[in-house]
């Protein structure tokens, strides 16, 4: 453990936030989670939260000690005014801007935001997320120069010293399954797969051998893949 000191992760219930959570555990002496209900089409990634908050609990008794409470808080007005396939049932394409039309525009700057003024109200300094730009969908609020700048302006406009980790900022989806074998062994692999959701159109009914999804959009595609490249090593 890197430091007694507190930590919020944005938690989604995914594979990346569920590896940025185990991450989380190994160095922050007290961690708490957050997750944003905002009309996600694959909205069943909130419903995995608590298997999972519960899967890593169970792996290791000093990940359970640090584990602190999780909250959710409800951003309904950012999927009504977004107009995209993440938000509506629509065709997941590339739009005129040549952006997939999945980008939620504003999300991960909403998100990081309400998580610095309720660390600011917990007395966390350091939030993590699992914003990435090496294996990603080109959404350019992942980049590390938005996340960058970003924490910039929290630590400005709230006069504290927030720190905004991205531990999976420079490696790709193989990297990132990697991450998790060494961060909870084959365990901490298996719940990913079982339990976190990453799917766009939410679909839980086939498994896959990298997890359940409906093996065609892109979130899907990307995940199989580095699942894939993790194995074959």
């Amino acid at each position: 453990m890197e430091t007694s000191e507190g930590a919020l992760v944005l938690f989604s219930g995914g594979q990346d936030s569920t590896t940025c959570l185990a991450w989380a555990l190994e160095r922050f002496g007290r961690v708490e989670t957050l997750g944003f209900d905002y009309g996600q089409r694959h909205r069943v990634e909130l419903d995995c939260r608590d298997r999972l908050r519960a899967g890593l609990a169970a792996l290791d008794p000093a990940w359970a000690a640090r584990l602190g409470p999780d909250h959710t808080l409800p951003l309904g007005v950012l999927g009504e005014i977004s107009e995209t396939a993440l938000t509506r049932d629509s065709a997941i394409a590339l739009a005129e801007t040549g952006l997939p039309n999945t980008f939620v525009p504003g999300r991960n700057l909403v998100f990081l935001t309400f998580a610095a003024a309720l660390a600011y109200r917990r007395g966390l300094r350091h939030i993590v997320g699992g914003m990435c730009e090496t294996d990603y969908s080109g959404y350019p609020d992942c980049r590390d120069d938005t996340i960058k700048a970003l924490q910039v302006a929290l630590n400005l406009g709230m006069e504290r010293r927030f720190v905004l980790h991205t531990p999976l900022m420079w490696i790709d989806k193989a990297a990132t399954w990697r991450l998790a074998e060494a961060l909870g062994g084959e365990a901490l692999v298996d719940l990913i797969v079982e339990d976190s959701h990453t799917c766009y159109r939410g679909e839980r009914g086939e498994r896959h051998a990298w997890g359940y999804g409906c093996g065609t959009c892109p979130a899907c595609e990307l995940r199989a893949a580095g699942y894939a490249r993790f194995r074959a090593a």
